[in-house]
């Protein structure tokens, strides 16, 4: 059974590379490897398989979205948004798309099956009950929803529609390395999964934040908006289907100038296929050559892997997306920055079939319920 994870492990990981490619010229021999993790490329589509169009652009998360439906096939239609400068910054980057009157003028528009939100995060749940009921599916920023009562709207809507309401976890979804990480995990590589540990660092910069950055009840709360991700990648990699949380604190250590914001927040939480501590916060410090130290460790019975998602202090490995594996017989680097993302060919195939190849929508609402209790249950610290 080693053998065959080997095996996997070099296949995968060194697919296209070459056993001779070594970053730090250590020997293949030798305890530690260095080598550059590759996939198949993605299918190019000559014509568009789906038209989609964009409503709300709050946060920037909306232009990687956009490209990885685009990578899937999507054609971008038309995009709308309240206020004039978004519309106006998103214009000149998709020029080709036509900028709508109205929502209404988008939701009404029979050409287009998918909708996407980077919205205000308390305005994308309500949007999207607006744009299933209105037979199209959604796919927005996280949160995607900031309350337990946001929740049960969204569920009863999506099951009356049977639409699809999908929140992009970027940081699974988006990031090359943890993405590879998958493909590891699935292949038995570490064994089975025991623990998952999430940080997630974030840089403030207050000046560049709108006036809604800094109340909670437009986000959810530190857990509710951040921490999603970390229990996202918890669920994903321990295979749970069923968790509860067992702790969780938040506070606002360092922003007393802004009374409803938070700052700090981290979480205990035990599933039905592990378990997984999750920190994060707003104190990543300006000295960093990156808005934030992102970090994933997936403990196994066989061994781990550290993900260092932005930035890797330690080793002198330039940017990010550096996935650590270590088992029984030696320490491995890879460089994941050639893996291909697939979040956005899945989501789009599932538009078309009716599928849920990216996501579960048992898991994508799980992931947010799990967030949305810690949030509610958490001390004040």
């Amino acid at each position: 059974m080693k053998n065959t994870r080997r095996d996997f492990i070099r296949s995968t990981a060194i697919k296209t590379a070459g056993l001779g490619l070594l970053a730090s010229g250590i020997p293949m021999d030798g305890v530690s490897k260095s080598i550059v993790a590759k996939s198949e490329k993605s299918k190019l589509w000559t014509a568009p398989r789906i038209k989609f169009a964009v409503i709300g652009m709050n946060h920037g998360h909306i232009y990687g979205m956009t490209e990885a439906i685009k990578r899937g096939g999507g054609e971008l239609k038309s995009y709308f948004a309240k206020e004039a400068e978004l519309n106006a910054e998103f214009g000149k980057r998709y020029s080709s798309a036509k900028q709508a009157r109205s929502e209404e003028e988008i939701l009404n528009d029979p050409e287009i099956k998918l909708v996407l939100s980077a919205g205000i995060p308390v305005d994308r749940a309500p949007l999207g009950i607006r744009v299933m009921k209105a037979g199209k599916d959604y796919m927005v920023d996280k949160p995607g929803i900031t309350s337990l009562k946001q929740l049960a709207s969204v569920k009863k809507a999506q099951k009356e529609t049977n639409q699809i309401f999908a929140i992009v976890y970027s940081e699974r979804f988006e990031n090359r390395a943890t993405v590879k990480a998958s493909e590891l995990v699935a292949a038995g590589a570490i064994g089975k999964v025991v623990q998952t540990i999430g940080l997630g660092p974030h840089r403030m910069r207050p000046e560049s934040r709108p006036e809604w950055f800094f109340d909670k009840k437009y986000f959810g709360g530190i857990i509710t908006d951040i921490a999603s991700h970390q229990f996202d990648q918890f669920l994903h990699f321990t295979g749970s289907t069923s968790a509860e949380i067992l702790a969780s604190q938040v506070g606002n250590i360092n922003n007393k100038q802004h009374p409803n914001f938070e700052d700090f927040g981290d979480a205990m939480v035990r599933g039905n296929g592990g378990s997984g501590y999750v920190r994060v916060d707003w104190f990543n410090p300006d000295g960093l050559d990156s808005w934030g130290d992102g970090r994933l460790t997936i403990l196994g019975t066989e061994g781990f892997i550290e993900i260092r998602k932005n930035i890797d202090i330690a080793s002198g490995h330039k940017g990010g997306n550096h996935l650590y594996m270590v088992d029984g017989k030696e320490t491995i680097h890879m460089d994941c920055n050639q893996v291909e993302l697939p979040f956005g060919p899945q989501m789009v195939d599932d538009v078309v079939n009716r599928t849920r190849t990216a996501m579960t929508q048992e898991h994508c609402f799980l992931t947010m319920e799990l967030a949305l209790i810690a949030q509610k249950n958490a001390i004040k610290i």
